[in-house]
Parts: C-alpha cells; sequence; structure tokens
C-alpha cells in the first residue's frame, strides 16, 4: 500500500512540503506532518473563495494549492465508483 503525498506551503516561511494523507473528501483533507512520535495531524477545510484549503500546525499555518473542484475531479478520476453514488 502506497500513501498518497500532497504538496503544501508555509505561509509564515513561503516553503513547501511533502505530507502524508490520511484521508481526502472535497469538504476537507487530513494529513499527517513529520514521522514517529514527531508526527502531527492537521485538518485542512476548503479557504472562503474555494481556491485552496488551509489548515494550521503547531500555530503556523499551510496551504493546499488546489480548489475543491479540482480535488473533486481527482477523486472522480481515481474512484468513479464514488461519483455514481453522489446525490445532488
Amino acid at each position: 500500500m502506497s500513501n498518497e503525498l500532497i504538496s503544501v506551503e508555509v505561509t509564515e516561511s513561503g516553503q513547501t512540503m511533502q505530507v502524508v494523507v490520511l484521508q481526502k473528501r472535497a469538504e476537507r483533507i487530513e494529513v499527517v506532518i513529520g514521522k514517529g512520535v514527531h508526527s502531527v495531524q492537521c485538518v485542512m477545510v476548503p479557504t472562503r473563495s474555494g481556491a485552496a484549503y488551509a489548515g494550521t500546525v503547531m500555530g503556523r499555518e499551510i496551504v493546499y494549492k488546489m480548489s475543491r473542484e479540482q480535488v473533486q475531479a481527482e477523486l472522480d478520476k481515481n474512484n468513479p465508483a464514488l461519483k455514481k453514488s453522489r446525490r445532488f
């Protein structure tokens, strides 16, 4: 089983880092930063405009620069069965 990695940006320093995705849905993305006993979980939710996902880890803001629509399209592409089960 391979873990999905995404790149997030630390807004304070402008650095980008790879984080492991625990759960990915259009309304929230749960990630783990670090390894072993020093790992920290973070829940990222869409911004008000829906243009990105943001969350905080130990007082620092991290941002995933993909829109809610892009994440939903990626989820639909990876698992088409989920798209059929959604109700609109």
